[in-house]
């Protein structure tokens, strides 16, 4: 199955070398690009993409602003953030307007390659590492605002559920989980789908950022 990657950036050299990397990969195929948000947004409306290749930093409609109106849409694409600066408010905006995650324009083309095919399949591929250095920095902006609803969402988790979602926003893994938990990784997998749906989330991403913003797990601490 072919994967088909919109590329937006403003910058035409950049999407050049981009498309030559996975034009050379047999399941990649780039089928649109994009040098703003604008553009992207009126590609997509006649073009059928998979994953979105998004910078932040563009003319008329940031990266954004962008990925929150296609995160809107049903059947929206995945959106994968391309950043300068691994600690960027750009990044973290990105993550909570519903980017599945956000990579270094100088990533190595491997590690490019299998954050797309990862975000595909479903998967966050902001390591949990930087996602928890990312929020301990940003969650004091985090807005107070609606947090009372939010905590009402967290009610319909279980127990067991929540421990969990605790323990994702800490970054574990799920083989990380499944050993302080003493379950089977595919219990853990489950609740994780559980905690996803109930919440009406898209990813880990979102569980972690979710889970500081209602308080679950402090900043430079845990929950």
């Amino acid at each position: 199955m072919t994967i088909r990657v919109m590329l937006v950036d403003d910058q035409v050299l950049l999407r050049t070398g981009f498309r030559m990397v996975l034009a050379a990969q047999p399941d990649m195929e780039v089928v649109a690009e994009a040098g703003d948000g604008v553009e992207a947004l009126q590609v997509l409306r006649s073009t059928a993409v998979d994953v979105v290749l998004m910078d932040v930093r563009m003319p008329k409609l940031d990266g954004v602003e962008a990925t929150r109106r296609i995160c809107a849409e049903p059947d929206a694409p995945k959106v994968l953030i391309l950043t300068t600066f691994d600690l960027d408010e750009y990044a973290f905006s990105g993550l909570k307007a519903g980017a599945s995650g956000f990579m270094l324009k100088d990533v190595p083309p491997g590690d490019l390659l299998a954050a797309i095919r990862a975000v595909h399949s479903g998967d966050a591929v902001v390591a949990p590492s930087t996602t928890r250095r990312l929020l301990d920095r940003f969650a004091p902006m985090l807005p107070s605002v609606g947090k009372e609803p939010q905590h009402k969402e967290l009610e319909r988790l279980t127990e067991r559920e929540r421990e969990v979602m605790v323990l994702v926003a800490q970054g574990l893994s799920n083989g990380e989980i499944a050993a302080r938990l003493v379950l089977s990784e595919a219990t853990v997998k489950t609740h994780v789908g559980r905690i996803l749906t109930k919440l009406g989330l898209r990813d880990r991403v979102q569980v972690v950022v979710l889970a500081y913003e209602t308080g679950l797990v402090r900043a430079g601490g845990h929950g």
